[in-house]
């Protein structure tokens, strides 16, 4: 099976604010971008880190080979029952989905 860090060149997730994160899929390639594109929707994504479809914001950017996804955070970052103050554990769950 093929997953997202297989093709793409760097998955990356940070803050955008403190209600917010913001995954970044650099794919490459256009090839790389057009698997991904049609591979990954979004309600998988919205599987994947358990919130609902209409939450999450997606950004297909062809011009620069790059998906993205924001969604918000299920803790406010900085609060006690936050464990990822940065938001940066969250792109290893998305590299390691399959595509297929």
């Amino acid at each position: 099976m093929t997953q997202i860090r297989d093709i793409a060149v760097k998955v990356r997730s940070k803050n955008a604010g403190p209600f917010w994160v913001t995954i970044d899929i650099f794919c490459g390639s256009e090839p790389a971008f057009d698997q991904i594109v049609k591979s990954l929707s979004t309600d998988r994504v919205a599987s994947l880190f358990q919130c609902e479809v209409k939450t999450i914001k997606r950004f297909d950017i062809p011009s620069l080979n790059v998906v993205k996804f924001s969604f918000p955070r299920p803790h406010i970052q900085g609060a006690v029952s936050d464990r990822d103050m940065h938001g940066a554990a969250w792109a290893p769950l998305l590299a390691e989905l399959d595509l297929n």
